[in-house]
């Protein structure tokens, strides 16, 4: 959070790095929430509903109010965390549109953005999203986005494998290490919708359990 503070406060950065979380873990409020207070930092949390007060180890509704009350940014995630892409019509109404007004019913408050479970979606999906009152949809697309944000917006996972140094590069202009990942995204999403979410996996599991990485020690890959 102190690199994501300095690079904003960079007048020459050209970059205006964003925070998100998803899922809703319980962790969102009792690590995250104190460390982005301690720095005056805002971050959108987007909230699977179904699990909010259902599931052990994640918020219930009064620590997700405390953070919508704190000034932070709630979004939703889905109902259950279910691919969209894998939704039929009646199961996108509850994924998106029950999800909306629910968070809208208990906290008070408008939402209308929408992070999309496993960042998978089509053109039926989007049109779904916007039908249901999203108007900014947050994919898993690794890129820098141009302001004003327009409906669809990129983001970059950021993994326990990756060091201070590292998100440090992507976050300097000069540096190719974000469209890197963004063409390496790319290539996964060409070929998870050639073989399938279940064939994909299949061979990830088989063939990517363990990448080695630069530094000698070992990732999980994606």
């Amino acid at each position: 959070m102190d690199l994501f503070v300095q690079v904003r406060e960079a007048t020459d950065s050209g970059l205006y790095p964003e925070i998100t979380f998803d899922d809703g873990h319980i962790s969102n409020s009792e690590f995250a929430l104190p460390i982005l207070q301690s720095r005056g930092l805002k971050a959108h949390f987007f909230i699977t509903v179904g699990w909010t007060g259902k599931r052990a180890g994640y918020m219930d509704w009064p620590e997700l109010r405390a953070l919508h009350q704190g000034g932070q940014l709630i979004g939703a995630h889905g109902w259950t965390h279910t691919l969209l892409t894998h939704c039929s019509v009646k199961d996108l109404q509850t994924e998106l549109g029950n999800a909306r007004l629910t968070l809208e019913d208990k906290l008070g408050t408008s939402i209308t953005t929408m992070s999309l479970p496993g960042g998978r979606y089509n053109r039926r999906v989007i049109t779904a999203c916007q039908e249901a009152g999203y108007t900014e949809i947050y994919t898993s697309i690794p890129r820098a986005e141009t302001a004003p944000l327009g409906p669809m917006i990129g983001r970059l996972n950021i993994r326990g494998n990756m060091n201070l140094e590292f998100i440090a590069k992507v976050l300097r202009p000069d540096s190719n290490v974000l469209s890197s990942l963004e063409r390496q995204y790319q290539i996964k999403a060409t070929a998870k919708t050639l073989l399938g979410d279940r064939l994909y996996e299949k061979l990830w599991a088989l063939l990517n359990r363990k990448e080695h990485d630069t530094d000698g020690g070992w990732a999980t890959a994606e």
